[in-house]
């Protein structure tokens, strides 16, 4: 419930922006409850500006009501920077702009654009930007920017600060300004007075002081994102270039960054990299200088700990589990233009590489999947103490440096503080490069004693970087909540002064994210701590990083893969807490913003650090609320699914004539009308047309088994021959005989029951078609194709639920996907003769888990010309028939790939109801990808 003030601050804030961006309902506010961090706070609001203008009047409204703002991206920080009792910002929805420039030189970015699909964009260019954050796939240009990342290999000449070539932002008081118009430095000047005077006086004070100007250039030689980046006072003159690098780092606490400019660094194609192994992280650490010296690009430490937690990983070496307790390993990787470029690094690094004390030889690759290994062994270091870790307990990522030299000491010294806390499952890696290590630890905060332990624990950490080793707390992860009370001892008095000052100057008021960076509450970094409650398995192994929310087709519409499990969590506290109000109401919001919208398409287990597919776990709920009746009914179906086939034939039939009888769009409107009674009513689409009926073959010596999907079995679409007739076509074609077995109909994959959470019924399903298929394919003889990715997948998969004796039966058959068929088997030996200039291409969910997007490609290259598939490529939210029913969520889904589509020839999948949403929600005339291979072959 809302109190009278949080009620009148609401209704400013409908009057001003569009009710349907503005989030209050308990589930929006549960779902920005918490980041990637361990902190949590309950925002009164969540609001979605799309222009400049709102963010004045959040300003405004904020001013007035004294009331907090905290401006978000992804929300992908570690620190407890992005989440706040006020107002939060959602700005990864609207903000999305990019344009590259002078020939990708320069990239004019929004804060709302993801990292990776900048770099996308700058493909053509042969650049990049230079942050390399390994959250790159999910963080937005905004954290990006306000947290002056830098990454694996950019160190800080190429970080977001260094980097930066202007910048647009709007303060506290409204003002905006531009550092690419040369007018509003005279601006800047005359209109925030107060702040250039103290800007100026400040640069003063640090340049007239040498002890502070050594201080600042001392600490700035390496990553620091400790305060605010006190760099520019020195680095720069004019008050508005200072102002504009202050806001790199400072986390959203001096003011709005709606644009900016970024320079790009070249990219590096041509690598080599290997696995270093010593006997101690003293002769690793003592390494890192002399092979820095030769050109390496990459230098990233793993201590024995880290290498145990993935020893389980399949593709490691023998002797990697035999490597002794003092072990430490350094990803070494030299970059370079040019293959020509790249030997002459290595052989002038020959002499150093072989002079090493290695444990075993080094062994330096070129091979692409080889190299993609050793990575996935670095970054899956977090990921498995995070799957690993005691249920109920937190993940706590810190990233610290210190100098190179004393970088072997400072890291024993960190695991003799791990033993002394009992962190026993405490691992250390990083950018030895820089200096820059993380290390992880895990513990409950769900006691007073554990989180004294904490605080103890970070205290004596804090006084080992600074005093002991002469190091620094935040390297990259930004001071959020975590480090605010320490920012002091980073800096001193004097320099922290010079914070405070220029944070009150510039908001008055502290309504930008206060407590993040400038906090007076010396227990800060041990209040408002994120619980983790034993709910269930997939919610319990989530770390809530964000890293699967830019795949998912529901994230824009309502909630996103974290956000369901953040909220489930929510759930099982207040049932504990005994509020029993707030359950059923979240509970009850829950239902469509939870599970109704979930398109269960497990493409945010792609992205999962911890494998967690949501999707399983959305259908174990919808599972969970059937009722007998139902599970029932749905056994019935699966039983006689050639009855149920055939009465949504008639069904599609009945429709298409009423179209033909009353008007186009009557079926469209009648079944509006019905959905509005009954919300569950699935909503008829004019895309939909019965398909024809299935051809004869003959089941003579066939090269092939078609298992065309019931979904292709019942729809049709406006092609002038059904999809069976044409695969025929273009097999026979290709010297392929294909047999289509006359009792096909009645049979599926049973995606249609499991999607719904039927689970015993897609069983009975799969079961049954698994006996037709061994008996069509003589026991498995005869390869199987299937023409609907998605119903590949699905058998694929859904043998984790089938008996053993089923799964033995699955074992004989030859299942292979169309797409692989098609490229592999079909598309070399046709005639090619009527290739085309331009097509365009969806690969669909499935077809991206089962890693066919490539193949998919490769088969219309054979065919076009020219190939693309566009940026924001992914699940289209169609899920089945839950398109036709929440016809919101394919619209949201398939929103930013529709935006990206160029003009075409042919627009081409591998998934009727994939190809059927984008043509309604686009007007191009997608189609099966087997089409295309008939029209240039015939």
């Amino acid at each position: 419930m809302f109190r009278d003030k949080d009620s009148i601050l609401l209704h400013t804030l409908t009057k001003e922006i569009s009710p349907k961006r503005i989030k209050t309902s308990l589930v929006d506010r549960t779902a920005y409850a918490g980041d990637a961090g361990f902190y949590h706070l309950l925002p009164k609001a969540v609001v979605q500006p799309i222009n400049e203008n709102e963010i004045n009047i959040l300003f405004e409204i904020a001013n007035s009501y004294k009331i907090p703002l905290c401006f978000r991206a992804a929300g992908t920080s570690l620190s407890g920077q992005s989440i706040t009792d006020g107002i939060l910002v959602d700005i990864g929805k609207h903000w999305r702009g990019i344009t590259p420039l002078e020939n990708g030189k320069l990239v004019k970015v929004q804060p709302g654009i993801i990292g990776s699909m900048v770099n996308y964009f700058l493909l053509p260019y042969k650049t990049k930007i230079g942050p390399d954050p390994s959250s790159i796939n999910a963080a937005m240009m905004g954290g990006i920017l306000s947290n002056n990342s830098s990454g694996m290999c950019c160190g800080v000449a190429y970080n977001s600060y260094h980097t930066l070539k202007t910048i647009r932002f709007i303060l506290p008081n409204g003002n905006t300004y531009d550092t690419a118009n040369q007018s509003d430095f005279t601006k800047f000047i005359e209109e925030e007075s107060a702040l250039t005077s103290l800007l100026t006086e400040q640069r003063k004070q640090i340049l007239s002081h040498p002890a502070l100007l050594d201080k600042v250039r001392h600490k700035y030689k390496t990553k620091n994102t400790v305060g605010y980046s006190l760099n520019a006072l020195i680095d720069y003159e004019h008050p508005l270039d200072i102002f504009a690098h202050l806001l790199i780092g400072a986390e959203g606490t001096l003011a709005y960054i709606s644009e900016a400019v970024m320079q790009t660094i070249p990219v590096q194609p041509a690598t080599s990299t290997a696995m270093l192994y010593f006997p101690t992280i003293s002769s690793a650490c003592a390494a890192i200088a002399p092979l820095n010296a030769t050109g390496a690009a990459v230098l990233e430490l793993m201590d024995r700990a880290s290498l145990r937690s993935v020893e389980t990983m399949k593709g490691l070496p023998d002797f990697f589990t035999t490597l002794p307790e003092t072990a430490a390993c350094l990803l070494c990787e030299y970059q370079a233009e040019d293959l020509a470029s790249l030997d002459i690094q290595l052989q002038k690094a020959a002499s150093i590489l072989n002079g090493l004390a290695l444990l075993h030889p080094a062994e330096f690759t070129r091979d692409h999947q080889l190299r993609d290994f050793y990575w996935k062994i670095r970054k899956g270091m977090f990921p498995s103490v995070g799957a690993v870790r005691a249920r109920g307990t937190t993940v706590i990522l810190e990233d610290v440096a210190f100098p190179v030299e004393l970088l072997a000491d400072a890291v024993t010294a960190l695991q003799e503080l791990f033993k002394k806390y009992a962190y026993n499952n405490a691992i250390i890696f990083g950018h030895a490069k820089d200096g820059n290590i993380h290390f992880v630890i895990t513990q409950l905060l769900d006691t007073p004693e554990e989180i004294d332990r904490y605080d103890r624990f970070l205290k004596e950490m804090v006084d080992l970087v600074l005093h002991e080793y002469k190091g620094t707390l935040k390297a990259e992860h930004g001071t959020g909540r975590n480090m605010a009370p320490f920012v002091e001892a980073e800096w001193g008095g004097d320099l922290y002064a010079i914070m405070q000052s220029i944070k009150s100057t510039v908001d008055p008021n502290n309504i930008l994210n206060p407590g993040v960076i400038i906090n007076a509450d010396k227990d800060a970094h041990i209040r408002h701590l994120k619980q983790m409650p034993v709910v269930e398995a997939e919610v319990d192994k989530c770390i809530e990083c964000g890293y699967c929310e830019p795949l998912c087709p529901s994230r824009d519409v309502t909630l996103s893969p974290r956000q369901r499990i953040q909220v489930r969590r929510a759930l099982k506290q207040l049932e504990t807490a005994g509020d029993q109000s707030s359950y059923n109401t979240l509970l009850k919001e829950y239902q469509y913003a939870g599970l109704d919208t979930c398109a269960t398409d497990g493409l945010c287990q792609v992205e999962c650090p911890v494998y967690i597919n949501t999707g399983d776990l959305v259908k174990r709920l919808r599972r969970e609320n059937h009722s007998k009746t139902a599970n029932r009914t749905a056994a019935w179906v699966a039983r006689n699914f050639g009855f149920a086939e055939k009465m949504i034939r008639v069904a599609l039939q009945s429709g298409s004539l009423a179209n033909k009888l009353f008007g186009a769009s009557f079926m469209y409107r009648f079944t509006g009308l019905l959905q509005k009674i009954s919300p569950s009513f699935p909503r008829w689409w004019n895309e939909l047309h019965p398909a024809p009926r299935l051809p004869k073959t003959k089941a003579n010596n066939p090269g092939v088994v078609y298992f065309s999907s019931c979904l292709h079995r019942m729809m049709g679409g406006t092609e002038r021959k059904s999809i069976q007739q044409t695969f025929i076509d273009v097999c026979n074609r290709a010297g392929i005989q294909v047999y289509l077995p006359e009792d096909l109909p009645g049979h599926c994959c049973g995606q249609a029951f499991s999607s719904k959470g039927y689970q015993s019924a897609a069983n009975l399903m799969e079961e049954k078609t698994i006996d037709a298929l061994l008996r069509w394919t003589n026991n498995g003889a005869i390869p199987v194709v299937c023409d609907f990715t998605s119903c590949t997948y699905t058998f694929l998969k859904n043998q984790q639920h089938l008996s053993p004796a089923y799964q033995e039966k699955f074992s004989r058959i030859q299942l292979l996907d169309c797409i692989e068929y098609l490229q592999t088997s079909v598309a070399p030996k046709l005639p090619i003769n009527k290739k085309k200039q331009q097509v365009s291409l969806h690969p669909s969910c499935a077809a991206i888990k089962l890693n066919l997007s490539k193949s998919m490609e490769a088969t219309a290259a054979l065919c076009s010309e020219q190939v693309h598939t566009p940026a924001y490529a992914g699940c289209c939210g169609m899920a089945g028939d839950r398109g036709f029913i929440f016809p919101q969520l394919t619209q949201s889904a398939s929103a930013k790939e529709i935006t990206h589509l160029i003009d075409s020839e042919g627009y081409y999948s591998t998934a009727r109801t994939c190809e059927m949403a984008l043509r309604h929600h686009s007007g191009r005339p997608y189609t099966h990808l087997v089409y295309l291979l008939d029209e240039v072959s015939s």
